[in-house]
């Protein structure tokens, strides 16, 4: 991304102009009054007539009211059928208008924004276009009736709830009574003209799009609400609470196109899924959930537990009952579903499921439900009920109200305590103290190494562990003995006491810190209150006094968050330079003259848990409409994944084992659903999210964003560098200033440093090593000897039966690497061919193999799947070579071999078809293979002198290479004997399992054996044309990418793909001798060699970043991997090495109401103003708010995260 300058426009001219369009037609609900060019006057005229239309059948029914012809239930009904006909007449128009025009209604809801921008044509008043125009209909025939008598319904109460013998009734005043009756019809005119007509975009909008055509029913919802209200009203008995609330509402129900258009009103659906979550949340004692689904059942669970508390005729039996309901529900069900379904499920499965990372310690306590799990939750629970029915039998009923003296209020005294010791022992786990404020000087300094970092930390786990204990076992069951002996047990079969002490005895459970803080509150007011009565406050009952302690902190937590993002988008908005838009000075004295309004705004945001929405993410603050914690309609774990994404993959099991131990130390501070936290580590951003959490686990949402970094994003990539490093790299002593936050108004705040398996990625230029001419002869030699290894490796893993190949039946043949194999068992490849790159004709391919360029050529920097050049298949080379050759049969290939597989065509290099000469008669000397005398041809069956060289006997296809044996034989001294036997004795004791020597001088001395392999390794080294010296790095390059020139061996070679793989894999262990070499100094012995190959071929995954077998390497977590790229700018060669090990990944906590907020206005803007500029100015960095990064962190489509888990459970105990 190029960064633009503050006063970037923060809509383009093209986006103004469909913006200052649609957002009239949303504030009136639907009619199109400015299109962008010329209409007929009768297209506004029946636009107007048809939002008039309620109005005018409601007049009558008013009229008929007033002048006291009809009663004002039968004028409701009159004006509420006219409207019904009203409404069928212009469904079955739309419907006729479609059936003429030939074109099928197609509409999602959210009007289409080509089609707004289309120019209509208009013929006529009535003609298709114009009806189509004005009322599109409906998509489904159902809506069609079901939104034709909701018009009706509507339009009858509206009449009802707006007449004006109601409205002076209510305010006693004919002049107020006339305003308000006025506005009301303009209200009640925009919901019918949505519901029935057409309906406007919403400035409140959820889902992408409005599949369901649930977005018509927003308003009419609203409408019906406030009608409900009053018809309480109109049918109770003089109840005060309700007249006032009619008479307010009444006033609120005129300005509702005002929240409407704001957006400040949820649609349905967040609005049902809202209000689910606080109800469980608040009402019931739960937690967010991760997905509907669960929140769903988890609230209809919940709500049976409360109307079973309620009809439960004995104390004792609801004590027992919240008890054993509340710690049952507080614990992660989804785990039961695993328990069932374990017989049939694999191990594999289970860790594909966590994510696809092999590093999850499923065997490690909590993180399934074993026996181990059962037997420690069945004594908790039988522990807490016992508990809870002998304190409430013995003492509860004998209790009195003086708290201080009684056991209760010895036990208030102990949660006091409790809550002192687990605050401050949680303070001291993090590296800031006093809401991270202050460094702290307990916290372990030094960062640059895992061991020492761990060792400083010891003293910090022990402090660890007696939170641990004191806030998982200890708090809950002092909790439960306070809730047990309270006296508001006596007060049953109350609606308010059973909901309370249902949400009570959970929520101990569910939030443990949470409910002991408000447990301290409670009693505090108590204690505060002393002998004095506090006549409103004590008879709610203990259980709703926590309920409403609980709901005021949640908002008061929300209330501060919320101001603290307020002031970091003001005071940055003037401060930084690059975010000083020329608007800023007059935006800043804006908001400070009307800080009342701001204040306003922060609070009624915060008293509705709906997001602070910073229009533009300028200082314009709006309330966002609420919405589920998740922030966001879709599933957990959608991403935009790319070859990137397999590193957050691999570390995602490793990080959930770091994020478990430090969840349950406090390290991070208290864990509530919606905290959001960023872990950095080298070029990785790793983005958690709380789901929900629960008495013993805590669901989490993983996500990577990209490692490609933009410049926005490398700025506020560097800001969050130099706050972690001012936190986790600072000197031993601190004064008062280095002791001091000084990147406190940032929206993260570091927390702690976690241990985890990660790759640390390096990456060298090779100028001076691939270009040296001594390195590049020495390369030579280490590829005859690492492909002699590899053959006699062979033979023997082949022996052992761990081969098989097509080529030789059952007994002979390759076996594919660890990564290859875990790739065949999960997915079926394809059958087209590699794509491989040339951007050379094809004239030109067969005039001069040797001048094409590289196959394949990379750089870090530049996208692999973005334009490449002109690209030839090698099945198109091979067909044009060869018309009618068979295909190479598939099978399994060599030991530590490499499959050429592409992330995208998942096609191994071995399967494909050899490269054949491609015209014999452009300058290429044309070769009889069937005729020439001179060629080796021998019989499949050799003399060996010792029996065991069977063993390594080779197939019978690998030496029928068609060259001289003049020509083998010039290359003999290029054989390395004495490796050669050096091997054969290390790979014979192999072979045999116990030390024979005698057998293995015979091996050694065997010739037959010797020059068997001589013929092979020298056919396979003239093959690539490596029978000279290498001279060029780009032909090194070619060789390790598989791009190898034709030769005259190369047909022969490639018709073997076992002996194919085998050499390619020869040939990058010897770059990867020559790299090591280079760097680290010669090899001094042939122990050292051999060692080194076992090494590479155990520990290594040697080969490119864009095969398969990378991709799979790393999931399955290869010590090493190593790639050769090619940096077409710099003109450079470079190496690249991934070592797996354990890393410290600094983790901060970032503002949640922060995030929400940004997030609510990219919804905003993309759903709405549909301003996807890339440069649009709400994008651009802001190392305060992390403003990129927060938009990349979106769930797709709107962010564009490439790596997202699916929820994981953790466990916490």
């Amino acid at each position: 991304m190029v960064r633009m300058g503050p006063d970037v426009p923060l809509l383009n001219e093209y986006k103004q102009e469909f913006f200052w369009k649609r957002f009239p037609q949303t504030v009136l609900g639907g009619p199109r009054f400015k299109l962008g060019y010329c209409a007929p006057p009768y297209v506004y005229v029946n636009q107007a007539v048809l939002f008039l239309t309620p109005w005018l059948f409601g007049g009558v029914g008013t009229l008929l009211c007033q002048l006291q012809l009809l009663q004002e239930l039968y004028a409701a009904v009159l004006s509420g059928m006219l409207m019904f006909a009203a409404a069928a007449g212009v469904q079955a128009l739309a419907l006729h208008a479609a059936r003429r025009s030939g074109t099928v209604v197609e509409r999602l809801g959210a009007p289409n924004n080509l089609v707004d921008e289309e120019e209509v044509e208009f013929t006529q008043c009535i003609s298709p276009e114009t009806v189509r125009f004005i009322a599109p209909g409906k998509r489904f025939g159902l809506n069609v009736v079901l939104h034709t008598v909701l018009a009706g319904v509507l339009c009858g109460f509206g009449t009802w709830y707006v007449f004006l013998g109601r409205l002076t009734a209510l305010y006693g005043s004919t002049g107020a009574s006339l305003v308000v009756f006025v506005l009301s019809w303009v209200t009640l005119c925009i919901a019918e003209y949505s519901l029935i007509v057409n309906t406007a975009a919403e400035t409140a909008t959820f889902q992408a799009q409005d599949t369901y055509e649930i977005t018509p029913l927003t308003r009419p919802l609203y409408v019906f609400i406030f009608i409900a209200v009053d018809l309480a009203d109109r049918f109770s008995h003089a109840v005060p609470e309700l007249q006032l609330a009619s008479q307010t509402l009444h006033v609120v129900f005129v300005f509702l196109p005002v929240l409407w258009a704001l957006g400040v009103l949820p649609p349905l659906d967040a609005l049902l899924l809202w209000g689910m979550e606080q109800v469980l949340v608040f009402g019931l004692g739960g937690s967010p959930m991760s997905s509907n689904i669960r929140l769903l059942f988890m609230c209809a669970v919940s709500f049976g537990v409360a109307v079973c508390n309620y009809f439960i005729p004995s104390s004792l039996g609801v004590v027992l009952f919240s008890t054993s309901a509340g710690f049952l529900l507080s614990l992660d069900l989804s785990q039961v579903g695993a328990l069932c379904r374990r017989q049939r499920t694999s191990f594999r499965d289970h860790r594909v499921h966590s994510g696809g990372s092999p590093s999850f310690p499923l065997t490690s306590f909590g993180w399934s439900l074993g026996c181990r799990e059962l037997l420690l939750f069945s004594s908790l629970l039988a522990a807490a009920t016992a508990e809870a029915g002998l304190l409430h039998h013995f003492i509860g009923s004998a209790q009195s109200q003086v708290l201080v003296t009684e056991p209760q209020g010895l036990v208030s005294y102990l949660l006091i305590i409790l809550f002192s010791l687990c605050w401050a022992l949680r303070e001291i786990q993090g590296a800031y103290v006093v809401a991270g404020m202050f460094l702290n000087p307990l916290y372990p300094k030094g960062m640059s190494n895992v061991q020492s970092f761990k060792q400083k930390s010891r003293g910090l786990h022990v402090v660890a562990a007696i939170r641990r204990v004191l806030l998982y076992l200890v708090s809950p069951f002092a909790m439960v003995a306070f809730l047990s002996m309270d006296e508001s047990l006596r007060l049953l079969h109350s609606v308010t006491v059973s909901v309370g002490l249902t949400r009570a005895f959970r929520v101990v459970w569910q939030s443990s810190e949470d409910a002991l803080l408000q447990m301290v509150v409670v009693i505090l007011v108590q204690l505060a209150a002393g002998s004095k009565t506090l006549p409103g406050w004590d008879a709610l009952g203990t259980g709703v006094q926590l309920l409403l302690v609980g709901l005021l902190m949640d908002r008061l937590g929300q209330f501060v968050a919320k101001l603290k993002f307020t002031l970091t988008v003001l005071v940055t908005s003037w401060t930084e330079k690059k975010q000083r838009r020329q608007s800023a000075g007059t935006l800043l004295a804006l908001n400070a003259s009307l800080w009342p309004l701001v204040l306003a705004v922060v609070t009624l945001s915060a008293v509705l848990a709906a997001p602070l929405l910073p229009l533009f993410t300028l200082p314009i603050f709006l309330v966002g409409f609420p919405r589920p914690q998740r922030s966001w309609p879709g599933p957990v774990g959608m991403a935009c994944p790319c070859p990137d994404s397999v590193f957050y993959q691999q570390m995602s099991g490793s990080l959930a084992s770091a994020l478990t131990t430090a969840f349950a130390s406090g390290s991070l501070g208290s864990v509530a659903p919606g905290s959001h936290f960023l872990g950095r580590f080298q070029d990785r951003m790793v983005w958690i999210m709380i789901l929900e959490r629960g008495y013993g686990y805590c669901t989490v949402n993983i996500k990577g964003l990209e490692l490609q970094e933009t410049s926005c994003h490398t700025v506020e990539a560097r800001r969050v560098d130099e706050v972690f490093e001012a936190a986790f790299e600072r000197p031993e002593r601190l004064g008062f200033t280095q002791g001091f936050n000084l990147h406190w108004g940032n929206a993260l705040t570091p927390c702690a440093a976690l241990a985890v398996r990660v790759y640390s990625d390096a990456r060298n230029v090779l100028s001076g090593i691939i270009d040296s001419h001594d390195n590049l002869r020495k390369l030579q030699e280490d590829f005859m000897k690492a492909l002699t290894w590899l053959l006699l490796r062979n033979c023997v893993q082949r022996q052992k039966g761990l081969l098989w190949s097509s080529e030789v039946g059952s007994t002979i043949g390759g076996m594919k690497s660890q990564s290859s194999q875990l790739a065949q068992t999960t997915c079926n490849p394809p059958s087209e061919a590699v794509v491989v790159e040339s951007n050379m004709s094809s004239l030109r391919f067969r005039q001069d193999s040797s001048s094409l360029t590289s196959f394949g050529d990379w750089s870090d920097e530049d996208d692999l799947f973005g334009p490449q050049p002109a690209r030839r298949t090698v099945a198109l080379v091979t067909a044009e070579a060869q018309r009618g050759h068979a295909a190479l049969h598939t099978g399994a290939s060599l030991p530590g071999s490499v499959e050429m597989d592409s992330l995208f065509e998942n096609m191994a290099l071995s399967a494909l078809q050899p490269l054949q000469p491609l015209g014999l008669s452009i300058g290429m000397p044309a070769v009889d293979r069937g005729r020439n005398p001179e060629v080796l041809r021998e019989s499949p069956h050799l003399n060996f002198s010792c029996p065991q060289s069977e063993v390594f006997n080779l197939p019978p296809v690998w030496r029928t290479a068609p060259l001289l044996p003049s020509r083998l034989l010039s290359l003999r001294q290029l054989f390395p004997e004495e490796w050669f036997r050096f091997s054969l004795g290390r790979f014979g004791l192999a072979a045999q399992g116990e030390p024979l020597e005698d057998m293995t001088k015979a091996l050694k001395e065997d010739e037959v054996l010797k020059e068997l392999h001589v013929k092979v390794a020298l056919s396979c080294l003239i093959s690539v044309g490596a029978e000279s010296a290498f001279t060029s790095p780009s032909y090194i390059y070619r060789l390790y990418c598989g791009d190898v020139p034709w030769t005259e061996g190369l047909d022969w070679l490639s018709s073997s793909k076992d002996l194919y793989q085998l050499t390619l894999q020869a040939f990058r262990f010897s770059f990867k001798l020559l790299f090591d070499q280079a760097s680290l100094g010669p090899m001094e012995s042939p122990e050292e060699l051999f060692s080194t190959l076992e090494e590479y071929e155990r520990d290594w995954y040697i080969g490119l970043v864009t095969e398969r077998g990378w991709h799979d390497s790393v999931l399955q977590e290869k010590p090493f991997l190593f790639s050769l790229g090619h940096d077409l700018t710099m003109g450079t060669y470079t190496g690249r090495v991934l070592s797996l090990q354990e890393q410290l990944v600094q983790v901060g906590r970032l503002n949640g109401e922060g995030v929400r907020g940004q997030w609510a206005n990219l919804s905003w803007e993309l759903l709405y103003a549909t301003n996807d500029d890339e440069e649009r100015y709400s994008i651009q960095a802001h190392p305060f708010m992390l403003r990129n990064l927060t938009v990349q962190a979106a769930d797709p489509p709107l962010g564009y995260p490439i790596y997202s888990s699916a929820p994981l459970h953790f466990p916490c105990l």
